[in-house]
C-alpha cells in the first residue's frame, strides 16, 4: 500500500511533521516519520516476489497520536523499557522520572523520545538523519543530551539503525526502535505460527510489575528457550509465573556475544507461508521480545486493521531493563567526555 504524504503534513508544537522514503534497488521500500522517528511502512516481497507490508502502524498521522499503543514504530528514550518505581541514584544523588499507571518509568516517559518531532535530513534515497536535543531536566533526566539515528537501507535489503549521544553532564541512557512485525504481510493475523530464535542462554525474569528481579536465569527448560527456533505460539499455554506476569512475553534476554562494543548476531524470525524471514544483528547485550500481548483491538491500522493480541512482535535491542537499580547489570551511564553509540541491523530476506 502506498501512504498517502498529505495524511502525514502537519505542524505540531511549532514544528513541522513529514514523511521520508528509503529505497534503492529491488522491492524494498521503507518509510518513516520524524514524529517519533517511526517506522510507518515496511514493503518487502515474499518467496514469490508479492508486495506486503510488514510493521504494524496507520495511514495519518492523527491516528498516531490519538492510538492507545503510542509506541507504534518509534525511537525510544531517553531509556527504553522500565525503571522501578520512575527512581535511580547516579553519583549519590536521587532523581525522580516521570511514571505511567503502574508506578514505574515506562520507555522515556509520557513525553519520551517517542513524542518528539526530530529534525530530519533526507540523505540520497537511502539515508535519512534525525536529530533531537533532550534538555537537563526532561521527564527527569539529567544533562543535556544530543541525540542522533541515522537509518540506512542497503542493497542487501538491511536497514541499519545507528544511534548516536552526548551529554553535557553525567546521566543514563538506552535507546532503541519499537516497530510491530507481521512478516506474513496481513497486519490482522497471529503471529503465534512465526518461527523465533533467539541467540541468548539466558533471560532476566521479572515480578508481576514487570520490574526484574535482578536474577539472570538459564533459559534451558523453561518457555523463554529459544535456541533453537520454535513457533512463537508453541508454549504460551504453560502454567509458568514468568508467562503470566508478561500476559505473554515481555522479557528481555541477555544476548551470547563475544565483544562488548562488535555486532553480534541476536534473532531471526520466519514465517512459514510468505517465506519472508528478519535477522536482527546488534552492538546491545539485550534483547527484549514482546509478542504484542497488549493490543487489545482499539488500535485501528492502515487499511482499516485493528490490532489484536499477538498480531505483531517486536524485538527490540536495549541495554537490560531498571539496570540503573542493578549494580550487576550492564552500565547504562553516560559520561560527558564519552560517546553513546550503539548499531542495529534488520535484514529482510526469503527462504524456500
Amino acid at each position: 500500500m502506498n501512504i498517502p504524504e498529505k495524511n502525514f503534513q502537519k505542524t505540531l508544537n511549532g514544528k513541522e511533521i513529514k514523511l521520508f522514503t528509503l529505497t534503492l534497488d529491488g522491492d524494498t521500500k521503507i518509510v518513516l516519520t520524524n514524529y517519533g522517528g517511526r517506522i510507518v511502512s515496511w514493503l518487502t516481497p515474499d518467496r514469490q516476489g508479492s508486495l506486503a507490508d510488514i510493521v504494524l502502524g496507520f495511514d495519518s498521522i492523527d491516528k498516531y497520536i490519538e492510538a492507545s499503543d503510542q509506541y507504534y514504530g518509534a525511537i525510544i528514550g531517553r531509556y527504553s523499557n522500565r525503571i522501578s518505581d520512575g527512581t535511580f541514584v547516579l553519583n549519590e544523588k536521587q532523581y525522580y522520572l516521570s511514571n505511567g499507571k503502574d508506578g514505574n518509568h515506562l520507555h522515556g516517559g509520557p513525553g519520551g523520545f517517542h513524542t518528539k518531532i526530530w529534525e530530519a535530513y533526507q540523505c540520497g534515497n537511502n539515508k535519512v538523519v534525525l536529530k533531537y536535543v533532550s534538555e537537563n531536566g526532561e521527564e527527569g533526566y539529567p544533562g543535556r543530551l544530543e541525540v542522533y539515528i541515522e537509518y540506512k537501507l542497503t542493497n542487501e535489503q538491511e536497514l541499519t539503525i545507528e544511534y548516536t549521544a552526548k551529554t553535557d553532564r553525567p546521566t543514563i541512557i538506552s535507546l532503541t526502535n519499537h516497530t510491530f512485525f507481521n512478516l506474513s504481510g496481513r497486519a490482522g493475523s497471529t503471529i503465534d505460527n512465526h518461527k523465533l530464535m533467539i541467540n541468548a542462554d539466558r533471560y532476566t525474569p521479572i515480578t508481576d510489575t514487570l520490574i526484574p528481579t535482578g536474577e539472570i536465569t538459564d533459559v534451558a527448560n523453561t518457555p523463554f528457550d529459544f535456541r533453537q527456533s520454535k513457533a512463537i505460539g508453541k508454549d504460551l499455554d504453560q502454567i509458568n509465573d514468568q508467562l503470566l506476569y508478561g500476559s505473554g512475553y515481555d522479557h528481555n534476554f541477555v544476548l551470547n556475544k563475544t565483544s562488548e562494543h562488535r555486532l553480534h548476531k541476536a534473532a531471526r524470525v520466519e514465517e512459514p507461508k510468505s517465506g519472508r524471514y528478519l535477522e536482527l544483528s546488534t552492538t546491545e547485550p539485550g534483547l527484549q521480545f514482546y509478542s504484542g500481548n497488549y493490543l487489545d483491538g482499539s488500535d485501528i491500522g492502515k487499511e482499516g486493521v485493528p490490532y489484536y493480541c499477538r498480531t505483531g512482535f517486536c524485538l527490540e535491542p536495549h541495554h537490560f531493563p531498571d539496570s540503573p537499580n542493578h549494580a550487576t547489570f550492564p552500565s547504562v551511564v553516560l559520561e560527558p567526555d564519552s560517546t553513546y553509540n550503539s548499531r542495529s541491523i534488520y535484514r529482510m530476506g526469503v527462504f524456500n
